[in-house]
């Protein structure tokens, strides 16, 4: 369906033109109405249409005014002109304007309909030539992504390599001075932000594409396009964080450029509050490395997790965060710093204790990868909330460790207690202990996690049913705390390998002989 703008200061021809069309095409086009050239100005801009009829002479804003205005577009529509004067004037002023029909007062319905076909049949031929040329241009950047993708993921490829594959995908414009730069949206937002740069940017001038991780990558040689590009979708309320390489010249540098424009985006972790948008190599490339790491003070850090000393363990680890040294030096710092983290204190713990209470272990896998954080203020806060919560969590396998009188009388009350409906919690109340730590605890003793134990508990009290007394199976299952006949059998099975019937036939024939 093709939209279609009347625009005409009498009602009546308007409305007329309406129904012409719309009796002959019944479902060919979406058709709008205007008294004059603004009013269709502001529609068009409102929602764009392929067609424009208008009349030459209105007041205020005129046919060919309004041509003129909307020629100024991308893509203009296609124009046909109506005038009561047959004046060769009109005419060739509409020539200039590149207007594909011109039609004379009162309309002769025929030659209305057959100016529309001309007009369609044109604008179906550019369509199809449009897609052709969409086609075209996707399979090319298709085509040099690859290439480029390629060059980045070998990082040893010679020089002659990188220009022979620059040259396969046709990219000129690496000849003159360019950028490259990595986009970061919100989840999900890459094929949005491709449309738009395609949108907005020249393509003879730049290339958008993902890389391996999916990554969007933008190389261009317009510097300013990114703090257009951020203000655009800023208005668009999306929000986008762009790493950019320095200024580089000649393909040889693409691999270069790209690793530089990956690593100004990880100073996005620098922001004490999320909002900026640009972050430029050239304003970081200087910073250094220094070759010392606090790795004293993260030993320390883990000797004190377990002792209780909240304060001191923040304070320490507040110490280590020092933020005016992480801003000093390269990021390679606070990454090296992260890791060693991970390595002597998060790792250890969870080496000598285990895996921690669910919530813990999911606090441990979101910020062990430094940049799962939106900003180091969220990082220093999360990984400081999770040092109290396993201070906690280690003190109290410490003091259950130490004196096993809360165990003791847990195995106790589960001897006591095995024929009647138990679980973990029940039994971690009665003693009162954590949950969490009450589990780890009772496997560190027993050697197995409670649910096993339990059944193994009732299993050994069945067996000296069978062997001692003529209950039926039912009964004995019953006695031991089982809540069918059906899961006594299944549970006996699994732990002595035959049913429970086999084994008192199997004990009263040896003890028989």
């Amino acid at each position: 369906m093709y939209g279609l703008l009347i625009v005409d200061d009498e009602r009546n021809i308007r409305t007329g033109l309406k129904g012409m069309i719309e009796r002959e095409y019944p479902s060919k086009f979406s058709i709008r109405l205007a008294a004059g050239g603004s009013e269709a100005l502001e529609l068009y801009r409102g929602e764009k249409a392929d067609i424009i009829i208008t009349d030459i002479r209105m007041p205020g804003m005129d046919g060919l005014e309004l041509i003129q205005e909307l020629n100024r577009e991308a893509l203009p529509p296609a124009f046909m002109i109506l005038s009561g004067y047959d004046d060769f004037q009109y005419a060739k002023e509409a020539i200039t304007y590149k207007v594909r029909e011109y039609l004379l007062k009162p309309i002769v319905r025929e030659e209305l309909h057959q100016a529309l076909n001309r007009i369609t049949g044109e604008l179906q031929q550019i369509q199809a030539l449009n897609r052709e040329r969409e086609e075209m241009s996707k399979h090319r950047e298709e085509h040099a992504a690859d290439q480029l993708n390629y060059i980045f993921l070998h990082p040893d490829l010679p020089e002659f390599e990188i220009k022979r594959r620059v040259a396969k995908a046709g990219l000129q414009f690496f000849n003159q001075p360019y950028f490259t730069a990595v986009m970061k949206g919100e989840q999900q937002q890459n094929n949005v932000l491709k449309k738009l740069w395609s949108e907005y940017f020249n393509h003879d001038h730049s290339i958008c594409f993902e890389d391996k991780d999916q990554n969007l990558i933008v190389i261009t040689s317009d510097e300013a396009a990114f703090p257009a590009f951020t203000e655009h979708q800023h208005d668009k309320r999306l929000l986008v964080w762009i790493g950019i390489s320095a200024k580089t010249a000649g393909p040889g540098q693409v691999k270069y450029s790209y690793i530089q424009a990956k690593q100004a985006l990880k100073y996005k972790i620098l922001q004490t509050k999320p909002g900026t948008a640009l972050f430029y190599y050239s304003d970081i490339h200087y910073l250094s490395i220094p070759q010392e790491l606090p790795e004293e003070k993260i030993r320390r850090l883990a000797n004190l997790l377990g002792t209780g000393r909240k304060q001191e363990i923040q304070e320490l680890w507040h110490e280590i965060m020092d933020l005016q040294e992480i801003k000093r030096n390269a990021i390679s710092y606070l990454e090296n710093l992260s890791r060693l983290l991970n390595e002597l204190v998060f790792d250890q713990v969870f080496t000598s204790y285990g895996e921690a209470s669910v919530e813990i272990l999911k606090s441990y896998k979101k910020i062990g990868y430094l940049y799962h954080n939106e900003t180091i203020s969220c990082y220093i806060h999360d990984v400081g909330d999770l040092l109290l919560r396993l201070d906690g969590y280690i003190k109290d396998i410490k003091d259950a460790h130490i004196g096993h009188a809360e165990m003791k009388a847990a195995i106790d009350y589960i001897g006591q207690n095995y024929d009647k409906p138990l679980n973990m919690a029940t039994v971690s109340n009665h003693v009162s202990l954590n949950y969490s730590y009450f589990s780890e605890t009772f496997k560190h003793v027993t050697g197995m996690s409670f649910v096993p134990y339990l059944k193994k508990v009732r299993i050994d009290k069945a067996k000296s049913l069978l062997e001692g007394t003529h209950w039926k199976v039912y009964e004995i299952a019953e006695q031991v705390g089982f809540e069918n006949v059906k899961q006594f059998n299944r549970v006996f099975r699994e732990l002595e390998g035959n049913s429970p019937m086999e084994y008192r036939e199997k004990v009263w024939l040896h003890s028989s002989n």
